[in-house]
């Protein structure tokens, strides 16, 4: 009895055993290869499966998400013969787990050499200072090599990218000195540019400037012009005025006396003030006669006033005739 309880203890270990070794669960996005008797088999998808007990087994295990390997630093030899060191990361994606199992042996080594290889013959062909400003089409060509050989083993490259470009101490420190060089240059330009600007702001503002002063210069000028115009107007209006009503007295019955008295005056008045202005002299040899240079100016007016009437009475005879 105790020998029948053995057997069958010894019995379900092996059942154990065989069910651990035969019961496979595969996880999400990814696939295994299985192999019976040393051939392919089948390819199991996610999930739960039974395999055949010593007969068929799990050969290769393969993950379907994306994957990213690093790419070592290597030396590349620009067009120009400067020696960089380049390191980059490569995007890859099983997408047959077959081909990728038997297919090639490692096909993640073989993806990081292919693209050495690839970067080293892109870098070649350009010169250093082209090599920060194309990465993309670096990148583009070291895909399109991969890719093109990477679609016999059942894997597919996404992407590409390169981390850093490292040329040599001297070369950087040349660099770093151009692109100081340069960045001067541009500021001076931009003063040069500033201070060309501020001159031309200034020339015109001063050009602006001396217009509107010849402006009001010539406003000014024109302003006082009329205003003396309109004051020579005036004074020769008021100046006709006084003769007129002077003329209109001298006519009057009390005229003459008037001017005798008006003369008088006027001619004390005027040899008063001959030793004011002047040291020397000249008098008229009748200085005390008042009454006979009173007498002369006023025969100068009534020739005036005789010619003014003989005048009219010519005109007169004249419409006379006319009519």
């Amino acid at each position: 009895m105790s020998g029948n309880v053995v057997i069958l203890g010894i019995l379900a270990v092996l059942a154990v055993i065989v069910f651990v070794k035969t019961a496979v669960v595969v996880p999400q996005k990814s696939e295994y290869i299985v192999e019976r008797l040393g051939r392919y088999s089948t390819t199991l998808a996610a999930g739960f499966h039974i395999l055949v007990p010593f007969v068929d087994r799990v050969a290769y295990r393969r993950s379907m998400k994306e994957e990213v390997l690093e790419i070592p630093p290597q030396v590349c030899i620009t067009k120009d013969n400067v020696a960089v060191s380049i390191d980059g990361l490569i995007y890859l994606e099983v997408r047959d787990a077959k081909l990728s199992s038997y297919g090639i042996a490692n096909y993640y080594q073989a993806a990081i050499q292919l693209s050495q290889t690839s970067l080293r013959s892109a870098i070649g062909k350009i010169e250093l200072d082209r090599t920060f400003e194309t990465r993309e089409t670096i990148n583009h060509q070291v895909i399109t090599a991969v890719d093109e050989a990477a679609t016999g083993w059942g894997v597919k490259v996404l992407r590409y990218e390169i981390k850093d470009i490292n040329p040599p101490q001297s070369v950087m420190a040349a660099m770093e000195l151009q692109v100081k060089a340069e960045r001067e240059k541009r500021a001076e330009i931009a003063r040069s540019e500033g201070e060309r600007q501020s001159r031309i702001n200034m020339a015109e503002g001063q050009r602006q400037q001396a217009i509107n002063v010849s402006e009001g210069e010539k406003q000014k000028r024109i302003n006082e012009a009329e205003g003396r115009a309109r004051e020579i107007e005036i004074v020769a209006e008021a100046t006709a005025e006084g003769i007129r009503r002077v003329a209109e007295s001298l006519s009057g019955p009390e005229g003459m006396n008037g001017a005798r008295v008006r003369l008088a005056e006027k001619y004390i008045a005027e040899f008063g003030n001959l030793a004011k202005t002047n040291n020397t002299l000249i008098l008229p040899a009748n200085v005390a006669d008042v009454s006979a240079l009173v007498g002369t100016a006023l025969s100068v007016v009534d020739g005036l006033r005789q010619g003014g009437g003989s005048a009219s009475t010519e005109k007169g005879r004249e419409a006379e005739q006319d009519a």
